[in-house]
């Protein structure tokens, strides 16, 4: 049976990429560079000393948004209980605690927000790039941020992420979620003083509406996960910092090391541009695979199909309803599909009872809490140990037998670090 007959019959498939190319560290995709990942650094950094101020829980870190790099020695304990031991290092990127959106969308949706708001300021003369960007903690320039809206579409967490930041700086905030939202996430942005519109449909009708809307208002900017440079290349810069982490770890990635990411995906944004943070740093030596629903496979079958966005998975009789929310999306984004075509080494589904039962082997092996959408990569580390054929086909294409005892695999955590205790 082909690929596209598993998608439709919802059974667990490993697709890998017929199109992965080798890639040299700092060689340009689509015309796209490292410059515009170093780029987005730099407005983080800049930014720095006024998101210490307004986001406290930044403050210990100077405002710097990140999370920890945690290795899993109790899942990797009980791996070699049950005779499927981790061959190498098995790392958890813990993005589940990241600040300020408890979620993989916090680097990408703070970005774009951030990059909104210094053109806006620096356009009208209020700022400098010299300036230190404290400043900006002032009624002065929330009065000036409050003409403005930013409105996004989201499943939850990226509405989080830029809902939040936006709020915070001043300006009025609207997300439009899809039905698949969970009602925690829809409190706390009204909490925060954002509006929240709820759609009786899925993502892409959440996003065309707030499209729509934010084109009628002149005084408006709409973030689109589907289109966005400004969210990938944002999402791209965990890759600069968890280069720092590996080396504090002893981690080594190169021929001889291999780094295996398992990314959990939805529309595409923050695994495509987490890849290509990290083929820019590491080219050949990472393997980044992206992790998605039996019933929400858009980007696998964007990617398997060869028409990118311009198919959905209704399309092959799948609903797109999954209780992994955070990566409840129908229809991938062309624009990530398009800059991962030769970068990305594959994808895989996994069903909802399977993310539920790591996400609870998680929590009692190592005492992490996450979202069942944040532990969907579990299954490919669960496919390599187990010596699943198309993962062996993987690593005998590519060289990697002899070294997968020296190998590094770090499942992406994506969200939860919000989710209420009674959740």
């Amino acid at each position: 049976m082909s690929v596209m007959d598993d998608l439709k019959m919802r059974k667990e498939t490993v697709w890998l990429n017929p199109d992965l190319q080798s890639f040299a560290p700092g060689s340009s995709v689509n015309g796209y560079s490292y410059a515009y990942m170093k780029a987005a650094q730099n407005r983080f950094v800049r930014f720095m000393p006024y998101i210490a101020k307004v986001f406290p829980e930044t403050a210990g870190r100077k405002g710097n948004i990140e999370s920890e790099l945690v290795p899993l020695t109790g899942y990797e304990e009980k791996c070699r209980r049950l005779g499927t031991p981790v061959r190498g290092r098995l790392f958890l990127k813990d993005d589940a605690r990241l600040p300020v959106a408890g979620s993989v969308k916090a680097r990408g949706g703070i970005h774009e927000v951030l990059k909104i708001a210094e053109s806006l300021a620096q356009k009208a003369g209020l700022l400098m790039p010299t300036d230190n960007y404290a400043v900006l903690d002032t009624e002065e320039f929330r009065r000036f941020f409050g003409e403005y809206t930013i409105r996004v579409g989201s499943t939850g967490n990226l509405g989080i992420s830029i809902g939040r930041t936006a709020a915070r700086i001043g300006f009025r905030a609207v997300v439009y979620m899809s039905s698949d939202a969970k009602q925690w996430k829809k409190d706390l942005l009204r909490g925060e003083g954002v509006r929240v519109e709820e759609s009786d449909g899925d993502y892409t009708q959440a996003v065309a509406r707030g499209r729509a809307e934010s084109d009628a208002d002149d005084h408006s900017f709409f973030i689109d996960d589907e289109r966005s440079e400004d969210l990938f290349f944002g999402y791209s810069t965990a890759a600069l910092r968890v280069k720092i982490q590996l080396l504090k770890a002893g981690v080594t990635a190169d021929k001889t090391h291999p780094l295996f990411l398992y990314l959990p995906c939805g529309v595409g944004g923050a695994p495509g541009g987490i890849t290509f943070g990290f083929k820019e740093l590491f080219g050949d030596a990472v393997h980044c695979f992206f992790a998605e629903p039996v019933e929400a496979p858009c980007y696998l079958l964007g990617m398997a199909s060869g028409k990118h966005g311009d198919i959905c998975v209704e399309d092959i009789g799948l609903t797109g309803r999954t209780a992994l929310d955070g990566l409840a999306v129908t229809r991938p984004s062309g624009f990530v599909c398009a800059m991962t075509e030769t970068l990305v080494s594959g994808a895989f589904t996994v069903t909802d009872a399977k993310a539920e039962m790591y996400r609870r082997e998680v929590a009692e092996t190592d005492g992490i809490r996450l979202e069942p959408s944040a532990c969907a990569g579990f299954e490919g580390v669960r496919g390599i140990m187990a010596g699943d054929p198309a993962w062996n086909e993987y690593i005998e294409r590519n060289g990697l037998s002899d070294y997968m005892d020296r190998a590094a695999h770090i499942v992406w955590g994506t969200g939860g670090g919000l989710m209420p205790m009674d959740s």
